[in-house]
């Protein structure tokens, strides 16, 4: 079911801090200042890239990370799925333009604690927090979604794919890049050995048996060619 809880969300959670990741600083602003005025939020921070957003979630913890999909290093929802893994479960929830039934159902089938289309009046922003707050999933208005995904969607691999922890996303990436072990390992300062472990974890996380299996796993995921529509 699209509407089930998410495990980020933690009934009756408030949202002291949150981080807004989006590469457009006036959006950024204008968003900072919504999240003030309709959900008590008191300090928010800004990254423009998931690189800064990882970093900055690396360092300290917050209450709420505001996501758009489009970022400049990112590729489909890889950004929702190992900004999820980071955010030390608080709800990540996705703010864009893409108001598309397919995508929104893909955010949340991603673990995404809500979809809030980028043009929406300040009413429905109250109410998508004030309902992600109280640990429920918010689907915006006149959005019908289906309750089960059609055959041959990608929801059981985006399913997967946000089971990944932090470290086990960050080395799936680089397989995906054709890096071998010892690269990732020095790439990432760790054990080879770590890196093995890793990967064995990954790969029985996504139920499949070999490298080739699992990049093809991420790559049905990234459902990029609706991103770009």
């Amino acid at each position: 079911m699209l509407a089930s809880l998410p495990a980020s969300a933690v009934p009756g959670r408030g949202f002291a801090t949150a981080l807004v990741v989006d590469d457009h600083p006036l959006f950024c602003d204008a968003l900072a200042i919504t999240l003030r005025a309709v959900a008590g939020v008191g300090r928010t921070e800004a990254a423009d890239s998931l690189a800064a957003a990882l970093d900055r979630l690396g360092r300290e913890g917050v209450d709420l990370v505001v996501l758009d999909l489009h970022l400049p290093d990112v590729s489909g929802l890889e950004g929702l799925v190992r900004l999820r893994a980071a955010a030390r479960g608080a709800p990540v929830v996705v703010v864009s333009s893409l108001a598309d039934p397919r995508v929104i159902a893909s955010c949340l089938q991603a673990g995404a604690a809500g979809f809030i289309p980028k043009h929406s009046a300040r009413e429905v922003f109250r109410e998508a927090l004030a309902r992600v707050a109280a640990g429920q999933v918010f689907v915006p208005p006149g959005v019908a979604l289906e309750e089960e995904p059609p055959p041959g969607a990608p929801a059981e691999a985006l399913a997967r794919l946000a089971l990944l922890t932090r470290q086990q996303a960050r080395i799936l990436e680089l397989i995906c890049e054709g890096k071998l072990n010892k690269q990732i390992a020095y790439e990432l300062a760790i054990a080879d050995a770590t890196v093995k472990a890793h990967v064995t974890a990954l790969m029985r996380k996504l139920g499949v048996q070999t490298r080739t299996q699992a990049v093809l796993l991420a790559r049905q995921a990234s459902f990029s060619s609706i991103l770009q529509e």
